[in-house]
C-alpha cells in the first residue's frame, strides 16, 4: 500500500517520488518548468517559521514552493 501525501503535508527530512502535479494553466505550467514532475525524487529540507514558504531539494538543487503550490503536489513517501 503506498503513502501518498502532499508535498506540504511532509515532515522535514522525509523524501519521497513526485506522483502528480495538479492546478491548472501558468501555475502547471511553471511548476513543470521547475521540474516538479512525475517521478522526481524530492526531499523536503525545511519550513519557515509560520509554514509558508518551504524549501525542498529537487534534481540537484534547493527549490522554495508557497504552500499554496506544494499543496498541489502528490507524494509518495519513502517508507
Amino acid at each position: 500500500m503506498s503513502n501518498v501525501k502532499k508535498l506540504s503535508e511532509l515532515a522535514v527530512g522525509e523524501s519521497g517520488i513526485i506522483v502528480d502535479t495538479h492546478g491548472e494553466g501558468w501555475l502547471r505550467k511553471r511548476m513543470l518548468d521547475m521540474g516538479v514532475t512525475k517521478s522526481a525524487p524530492v526531499v523536503f529540507k525545511k519550513r519557515a517559521p509560520l509554514g509558508d514558504p518551504i524549501e525542498i531539494n529537487l534534481r540537484g538543487y534547493e527549490l522554495s514552493l508557497r504552500k499554496n503550490e506544494a499543496d498541489l503536489v502528490d507524494v509518495e513517501v519513502k517508507a
